[in-house]
């Protein structure tokens, strides 16, 4: 029959837990040299029993000497570590101490708690207040020449571009012009009867009109009985 499975709570019987401790006990440090020679591994073991009796296993036979490797190990790691918890830890007041620097500063660039200052510090205020005010109206001035350089830009490009639609509109006008007058020109040329001009044949048509009643007014009334 195989062994149940084993409830992981304390072992209330006396006696039985002293055995399962020893035989645990055995069975851990066996563990642990079949590590150490599979391995090629350093184990060292320490165990405690609950009356405080001391057990140990190293696979070197010197416990201490790998107890040591371990402490220098943890010890610089634990001392890298505090090093750099105590760098984060004045940077971050350093950087705390800037940025309260930089708020009063701002305030009193603003005007506000200026009782605080003395003559030393008005001054100097008082010039750098004037540097930023001379660099603001430089970069003002710069801006607006940038713009009006824009602005004439603008307006030569439209300059060229109406004078180039006027010349295009004088161009087309022209060419209407020239259209009127040869549709003109094929008018009369259509109205010509045999190729005489029309305005010629009207006026003979008005002079047969001007003879026919001169000629009629010549002649004498016939008498009719």
């Amino acid at each position: 029959m195989g062994r149940g499975k084993v409830v992981m709570k304390r072992i209330e019987n006396k006696i039985n837990r002293q055995v399962t401790f020893t035989k645990r006990r055995l069975g851990l440090f066996k563990k642990a040299q079949e590590l150490s020679v599979l391995c090629d591994a350093q184990v060292a073991l320490i165990v405690s029993s609950s009356r405080g009796k001391l057990f140990d296993f190293a696979s070197t036979n010197d416990v201490n000497e790998i107890l040591n490797r371990y402490q220098c190990c943890y010890s610089s790691q634990d001392n890298a570590a505090e090093s750099e918890t105590q760098n984060s830890y004045q940077e971050v007041s350093r950087l705390k101490v800037r940025y309260e620097s930089l708020q009063s500063w701002q305030r009193h660039f603003l005007g506000e708690d200026l009782d605080k200052l003395r003559l030393k510090e008005l001054a100097r205020l008082e010039k750098q207040l004037d540097r930023t005010l001379s660099r603001a109206r430089q970069r003002k001035t710069q801006m607006m020449l940038d713009q009006l350089e824009a602005l004439r830009r603008k307006e030569s490009d439209l300059e060229e571009i109406n004078k180039q639609l006027k010349s295009e509109l004088e161009e087309r006008e022209k060419h209407d012009d020239n259209t009127d007058e040869e549709d003109d020109d094929e008018a009369l040329i259509h109205d010509r009867p045999g190729g005489e001009p029309t305005v010629a044949a009207g006026a003979s048509q008005k002079n047969i009109s001007t003879k026919t009643p001169s000629a009629n007014a010549n002649q004498e009334p016939t008498l009719c009985l």
